[in-house]
């Protein structure tokens, strides 16, 4: 017994030392590829074949994306941008008809109406962007619907598809991811783009005021110039070049942003910034008249205001525009050190791309019903959209209450549709559309700076109605204005931040 236990003990040794010198060879010798060949080599004694070694394949990318839905299935509308047109349908659309998917380079809605007012300080960013998940819950719990932060590149409306491409920010980040999406129902809503006329330099050296990082951009640009030429060595030129703002463009983008900066001088720069507030000064330029689709009377009382909140006002065309200065027609130079241009808009380079019927000045062409002529299950609304000649309608202007009025009147549209059967792909019914999309102008306001604004009422420029100029204007279109923003959540952030701005003053902080 003694004998065979020791036999025991030294084979139990001898076998341990053997497999820890095989395994520690292996790991310090063979590479992954030889590893993986060792593996195959063991596990083919236990099988009748041998495993062959074969070459690696790189595997063939392609396409991801949401397949064509089944009969089964609930239809799916694709939804393109989410600015005021495409937020309003999203929001009537009614998910137990629809899955819905919305395609976009960002997850908010912007309330473009007080977008000026978050320049200097008056309101925080986020009191005028309200998440797409907010006003459509179903894109984040139903599981069908989804919302991707994308652009579209392309539309094949022949084989209901859309092609998109992932955003990505930085230098540090994944390369672009494509994919495409399958639709039942396809809405357009991309919006348009700033016009910059062709004119040189304006995209390099200017600043637009349609999202909220161009609003960023624009109080970040002025509290630097604020706070570098209170800086020891700058000559008195440098200084009011730095100091001098130049607004293009006399719409109510412009007219509006311009009463701001006034306001955020007069009440704040004087106060906090004293060593420059003599140098600090605003011209607005414009090729006409300021506020033109207003009323001549409101126009001159603006024009008025303006001037005495020393805005200075200047009737030209900008030729060209350099680093530091832009160039009029008539050959003059206007220094500047920050510049904003709002000179109207123009459609996007995607749709001016696609293969679609167009309207005149280059949107996508539109019927009475909002449907996109020669092709199936494709709608179009807001900014980049249009009707079609052969309608006899003149294209709609591109403001926000024509986009959401289109939103809405669409929506209860495609519930219509949906509900009477019709809401896949190709399945046109004989059903009756009803009513076709008719749009009345409610008016328009713009405030103008220090407690006052402009509100007209008329239906058309030659119509006859109520035009109001004042404070008691003034009350009219913030009261308008914050019954008008999106959630409860933002109307609570936009009412606080008044109160703040009238207590303590604007927020001066450079983040």
């Amino acid at each position: 017994m003694a004998l065979l236990r020791n036999l025991c003990t030294k084979f139990s040794t001898m076998m341990k030392a053997s497999s820890s010198s095989s395994s520690s060879s292996l790991t310090r010798t063979q590479t992954p590829k030889n590893a993986y060949s060792f593996s195959f080599t063991f596990l083919s004694h236990f099988s009748t074949n041998p495993v062959e070694e074969k070459p690696c394949v790189k595997p063939v990318v392609e396409y991801s994306g949401l397949e064509p839905t089944r009969a089964h299935e609930k239809p799916r509308v694709v939804v393109l941008g989410s600015g005021w047109a495409g937020c309003r349908l999203l929001k009537g659309l009614d998910t137990s008809v629809y899955d819905i998917v919305c395609v976009s380079p960002r997850n908010h809605m912007v309330f473009t109406p007080l977008l000026a007012s978050t320049c200097v300080g008056t309101l925080e960013f986020r009191s005028v962007a309200e998440p797409i998940g907010r006003i459509q819950p179903a894109i984040s719990r139903e599981p069908g619907s989804y919302f991707f932060l994308a652009n579209c590149t392309h539309i094949d409306a022949h084989n209901h598809m859309v092609h998109c491409e992932t955003v990505t920010e930085g230098v540090e980040t994944i390369a672009p991811w494509k994919f495409r999406i399958s639709y039942d129902k396809l809405v357009i809503a991309l919006g348009s783009q700033p016009s910059t006329f062709g004119i040189q330099g304006v995209k390099e050296h200017a600043f637009f005021l349609r999202e909220v990082h161009h609003a960023q951009e624009i109080r970040r640009k002025l509290l630097l110039n604020l706070m570098l030429s209170d800086v020891p060595g700058i000559s008195e030129e440098e200084k009011q070049r730095l100091l001098h703002c130049v607004v293009v463009g006399g719409g109510p983008t412009g007219v509006e942003f311009s009463g701001e900066l006034s306001d955020f001088i007069m009440k704040d720069v004087r106060q906090r910034y004293a060593h420059v507030k003599d140098y600090i000064r605003v011209t607005l330029i414009e090729a006409n008249e300021i506020l033109s689709s207003f009323d001549d009377r409101l126009r001159r009382y603006a024009t008025k205001q303006l001037t005495k909140s020393g805005v200075r006002l200047v009737r030209g065309i900008v030729k060209d525009v350099k680093a530091h200065k832009i160039v009029l027609s008539d050959g003059s130079e206007v220094p500047y050190g920050l510049l904003v241009w709002s000179t109207g808009v123009g459609p996007l380079p995607i749709i001016q791309s696609l293969d679609l019927p167009k309207s005149p000045g280059g949107r996508i062409g539109v019927d009475e019903w909002l449907r996109v002529p020669s092709v199936h299950d494709v709608f179009s609304i807001g900014d980049c959209s249009g009707f079609v000649e052969s309608t006899g309608r003149q294209t709609l202007p591109a403001l926000a209450q024509v986009a959401e009025r289109q939103g809405k009147y669409l929506a209860a549209l495609l519930n219509k549709i949906g509900k009477a059967g019709a809401g896949h792909a190709n399945s046109e019914k004989e059903i009756g559309f009803g009513d076709p999309f008719v749009y009345k102008h409610l008016g328009s306001m713009a405030t103008i700076g220090r407690y006052k604004a402009l509100v007209d009422l008329r239906q058309g420029k030659e119509a006859k109605g109520l035009a109001l100029a004042g404070f008691l204007s003034f009350f009219i279109w913030r009261s308008a204005y914050i019954t008008r923003v999106v959630s409860w959540r933002n109307r609570f952030y936009v009412f606080i931040n008044w109160i703040t701005t009238v207590v303590f003053g604007r927020d001066i902080s450079r983040l």
